[in-house]
């Protein structure tokens, strides 16, 4: 029997995971941005010491999951399952990057949403003692996603202003059955939605409906209210995508007007860094958790937090058939 489980799609964790420690691996443009102090590494440029972007974005997950593990007096050994994924065809991105760690490996595919659906799922593990450790990681790179999405940049083809700068980084967390830190006490897992939009350039419109789906489920099974929480933050949505959340879902009785923000409008500055809409891709919503937000729940400036992680699911075969962009999303609250 189901003894976690509230509601439609929520789990409740009777033995909360904690959150021991984070790391993050931002650009250039994302060390450039608002956040910038808050990244555990920046790198000087977008290869960093690679011959091609797909082995520099295998490198930072490399790196980013040994800065993780650096924090603390933990090996490899130490570790029960590694939960990572990407938005490269069939994840190598974190493959490649753990290959040599010999940490039993789950690959995960949410897209932008990878980061908080690795959380959950080791949540799921720890509260169901069926581990004790788990390292949940995502990344994604400006130039990889442009090459194998839309265009090669050589092109140099204009973007519309709808379109967001994918994040080039990777954030890891560390998830362990006890301790002190900040804790997931719950998760809400999305559903796909479908509202026909068929514009690759466009993130924040084929989202943001997934978003609006999974945050009002997450308050139907909890019985709370946005105003339980000190902020609510959605992964990767930009100006874009925020703007409808923040819209439509007053029409599901919810008001997110003054505890809201999106990832994407974070990380970068919308007025000096010329991104558009705002930031997008995996690592947008890693990287602004690792280094930001989990920052202001260690220092306890926020102490109950919302995330919701959205992602596109799509794959440039879908595009060129004329799919519509499917959208997910996946909640975790995490609690002082």
């Amino acid at each position: 029997m189901a003894t976690k489980k509230l509601g439609k799609q929520t789990v409740c964790f009777s033995t909360p995971p904690v959150i021991s420690s984070t790391y993050s691996i931002v650009g250039p443009k994302e060390g450039e941005g608002p956040l910038g102090k808050y990244f555990d590494l920046v790198l000087e440029d977008e290869f960093w010491g690679e011959k091609t972007w797909e082995k520099t974005e295998s490198k930072i997950v490399k790196e980013c999951i040994s800065g993780c593990l650096g924090q603390e007096p933990v090996s490899n050994e130490d570790v029960d399952f590694l939960l990572s994924g990407d938005l490269l065809n069939q994840c190598v991105s974190s493959s490649f990057g753990i290959r040599e760690r010999s940490i039993p490996y789950l690959g995960l595919f949410g897209a932008c949403s990878t980061f908080v659906e690795s959380l959950a799922l080791g949540s799921m593990l720890i509260d169901g003692e069926m581990a004790d450790t788990i390292i949940g990681s995502t990344s994604s790179h400006f130039c990889s996603a442009e090459k194998q999405f839309r265009f090669p940049l050589e092109l140099g083809t204009q973007r519309p202003p709808t379109s967001q700068w994918t994040v080039t980084g990777a954030g890891a967390a560390l998830l362990k059955a006890g301790g002190n830190g900040p804790k997931i006490t719950h998760a809400t897992i999305g559903k796909i939605v479908d509202m026909g939009i068929k514009d690759a350039n466009n993130m924040g419109a084929a989202m943001a409906p997934a978003a609006i789906d999974t945050l009002y489920q997450h308050f139907q099974d909890t019985g709370r209210t946005p105003e339980y929480y000190d902020y609510i933050f959605t992964g990767d949505l930009g100006k874009i995508g925020k703007k409808i959340v923040k819209e439509l879902i007053k029409t599901q009785g919810y008001n997110l007007d003054s505890n809201y923000e999106d990832c994407g409008c974070l990380i970068f500055d919308g007025e000096t860094q010329d991104t558009h809409s705002g930031g997008s891709g995996c690592a947008c919503c890693a990287t602004t958790f690792c280094g930001y937000i989990y920052n202001q729940l260690k220092s306890q400036k926020l102490k109950k937090v919302l995330l919701c992680a959205t992602g596109a699911l799509m794959s440039p075969t879908t595009a060129q058939q004329q799919e519509s962009i499917l959208g997910i999303a996946h909640t975790i609250s995490i609690e002082i």
